[in-house]
């Protein structure tokens, strides 16, 4: 009675999940594959500050279409604060305002930004005001130096801009530590830079803005110079002052204005995120098939923010992982230390990478051993030995990280990303099962976890994968109808048909 409702609650989770998947597919045209969708991205800017109690006022640059992008759609979570936009100079900003903010305060700004097709040239201009800026009279001796120096080792104008921002680079020129004293940053510099230009009467500005990459979670601002040639604005990187930029980058704000200001609050915190758009794609299928704003668009992974979305990415993966662990375990025979500590291991190989990530754990596996024996030894209580355990695998790890720095390594600076009270408990089963059952019992469960993490990390790390889990988490009801049905299983697995190959041979 008990298998029947098994394979009954097996069979209804099985077909809802692939109804879903199936309607997905056929009634809305979802990709079964991941597809390109490198012309549209999503953009999530957060602008975290604390209020403090009066009257609050924040703006924002935003992006605006023009150029080679076009913002296709874009939206505000505001609370109970007004909310404007207005142009201003080249840019676009948003204005959040309200009556009384008090304690900490979150603003979003989230949008969807097309590349357009063709080339991405720049919007006719009329040639702009050279604006010499606020210098004293050592500031402005300082800027007319450094740019005498430039001009005699340049040609034109895309030999200039590197000879300026090499200088202003340059910690022992005295001209530029004049203009940006030290340790100044890179918007510092190119700011410096206009300063440097306006005396010469050749019109630049500084440009803020994001690198739209596939998928980042934390994304850095990026800053770089245009300088007006007398026809157009040239673009030249911030860093090298070669002539031009990648163009994947979203200009935000041009010229002195800053990305963010506050009144009325401190300890301002401006965050971003970027990710090709999963959803413009869908919605596109969507309207091809004529079925405009679909619930199931509504109520998705998609509709979630994007830091969110880069947490369920991982998470989703996890199920994946134990199945796969299920198959080996119930069908294959694979012994292994736990449930999910292969799982876990091989998330951590997403850090690491595999060869790293392989050589990480058997060294700390192999040391944490030896070190685990010799606790024995001291007949410690099991607790005190365990957090003895622990300590020494944070120990081993940041001597890894250190070493694996000095050789240049880099993947060993991600060991710590391991998860160490796993390692931890792995050394303590295996130094009990090396006790109880042998050598070769504890070292063939050592290996079937590490063999199962890599066919874990191999799977988990598929594009393939990662897109139907993530696109259609309904396939999540198809796997837990299979762990259902394999909890049933009580056959032979293969390793035991080869184990007793020879009586399989002796009764015929």
């Amino acid at each position: 009675m008990r298998r029947r409702q098994v394979y009954l609650i097996a069979g209804v989770l099985a077909a809802i999940g692939t109804g879903l998947l199936l309607y997905k597919v056929v009634a809305l045209g979802f990709p079964l594959t991941p597809k390109s969708t490198a012309a549209i991205w999503d953009l999530e800017l957060r602008l975290r500050f604390e209020g403090e109690g009066g009257p609050a006022k924040a703006t924002l640059a935003i992006p605006q279409s023009g150029g080679a992008f076009a913002v296709v759609g874009e939206n505000f979570v505001s609370g109970e604060y007004g909310l404007t936009t207005r142009v201003v100079g080249r840019g676009r900003q948003a204005v959040w305002s309200i009556r009384q903010a008090s304690g900490a305060q979150t603003l979003y700004y989230r949008a969807t930004v097309q590349r357009l097709r063709g080339s991405a040239e720049v919007a006719r201009e009329s040639a702009p005001a050279v604006r010499i800026g606020e210098l004293d009279e050592a500031r402005f001796a300082a800027a007319a130096g450094l740019l005498e120096e430039s001009l005699r080792r340049s040609a034109d104008l895309e030999t200039l801009i590197p000879q300026i921002l090499q200088r202003l680079r340059d910690p022992g020129n005295t001209n530029a530590a004049v203009l940006i004293g030290g340790g100044a940053s890179p918007a510092d510099r190119l700011r410096a830079a206009v300063d440097v230009l306006s005396l010469g009467e050749t019109p630049a500005r500084v440009v803020r803005g994001l690198r739209l990459e596939r998928r980042l979670r934390d994304a850095p601002t990026w800053v770089w110079l245009e300088v007006w040639d007398g026809a157009s604005w040239l673009a030249f990187d911030g860093e090298s002052g070669q002539p031009g930029v990648s163009d994947d980058l979203l200009p935000l704000s041009r010229g002195r204005r800053s990305l963010v200001g506050v009144q009325g609050g401190h300890a301002v915190q401006l965050s971003a995120a970027v990710r090709e758009s999963e959803q413009g794609a869908l919605l596109a299928a969507a309207r091809g098939s004529r079925i405009l704003s679909p619930a199931v668009l509504s109520f998705s992974l998609l509709d979630l923010p994007i830091r969110i979305q880069e947490v369920y990415r991982v998470l989703l993966l996890v199920p994946v992982g134990a199945f796969l662990l299920v198959l080996l375990r119930t069908l294959v025979g694979v012994k292994t230390f736990g449930t999910f500590m292969p799982v876990l291991i091989a998330l951590a190989f997403r850090e690491t990478r595999l060869l790293g990530g392989i050589t990480l754990f058997l060294v700390v596996v192999a040391l944490g051993l030896f070190v685990r024996f010799y606790l024995e030894r001291l007949r410690l209580l099991l607790v005190p030995r365990l957090a003895a355990v622990l300590i020494v695998v944070v120990l081993l790890m940041l001597a890894l990280s250190v070493v694996s720095h000095r050789l240049g390594i880099e993947s060993g600076l991600s060991v710590a990303l391991f998860p160490m009270v796993i390692l931890t408990i792995t050394i303590e089963r295996m130094s009990v099962v090396w006790e109880e059952r042998g050598a070769a019992e504890a070292l063939g469960q050592g290996l079937g976890s590490l063999f199962v993490a890599v066919l874990a990390y191999l799977v988990m790390t598929s594009a393939v994968v990662g897109h139907l889990i993530f696109v259609f988490p309904e396939l999540l009801l198809v796997l837990l109808a299979g762990a259902l049905v394999l909890g049933r299983y009580s056959g032979y697995r293969l390793l035991e048909l080869w184990r007793f190959r020879a009586l399989a041979r002796d009764s015929y």
